[in-house]
């Protein structure tokens, strides 16, 4: 089984429609702030990618269930996993769960290594995939 990075989200009136229930977009927010605080977490600081290399990870493409909403003030929590690593991105499993342990959002995410000049696929620098490597997945 392997481990998943954890994220904390609570819900805010910016996330929300003016009913209380969190927007579909706001989803995309969280997904992404889990998958760079794992990164950070990993010790990849994507601003020195960016800037020593010209290297930025994008997301290529996105499949998201959507099986309950989130409402006003809900505390959630965002899953990041790595299912597959190839040399120029990374398939994760995410999943957005709600304090009580019902799952709200299921995700697929593929994210690219991006040459921000050319705007082409990148292998993945070797010192990354180590620090993923050592992720069980």
């Amino acid at each position: 089984m392997s481990l998943s990075f954890q994220w904390p989200v609570r819900i805010y009136w910016e996330d929300t429609d003016a009913g209380g229930v969190v927007y579909h977009a706001s989803y995309l927010r969280f997904l992404e702030r889990a998958r760079t605080e794992w990164l950070r977490q990993l010790g990849v600081d994507q601003m020195a990618l960016k800037q020593a290399a010209g290297l930025a990870f994008m997301v290529h493409r996105m499949e998201i269930d959507f099986l309950k909403p989130a409402l006003l003030d809900d505390e959630l929590l965002v899953t990041v996993e790595v299912k597959e690593r190839r040399s120029a991105s990374i398939l994760f499993a995410q999943t957005i769960t709600r304090a009580d342990g019902t799952v709200l959002i299921q995700a697929q995410v593929r994210a690219a290594c991006v040459d921000l000049q050319r705007m082409q696929p990148a292998r993945i620098p070797d010192d990354i995939i180590g620090r993923i490597a050592r992720v069980p997945a």
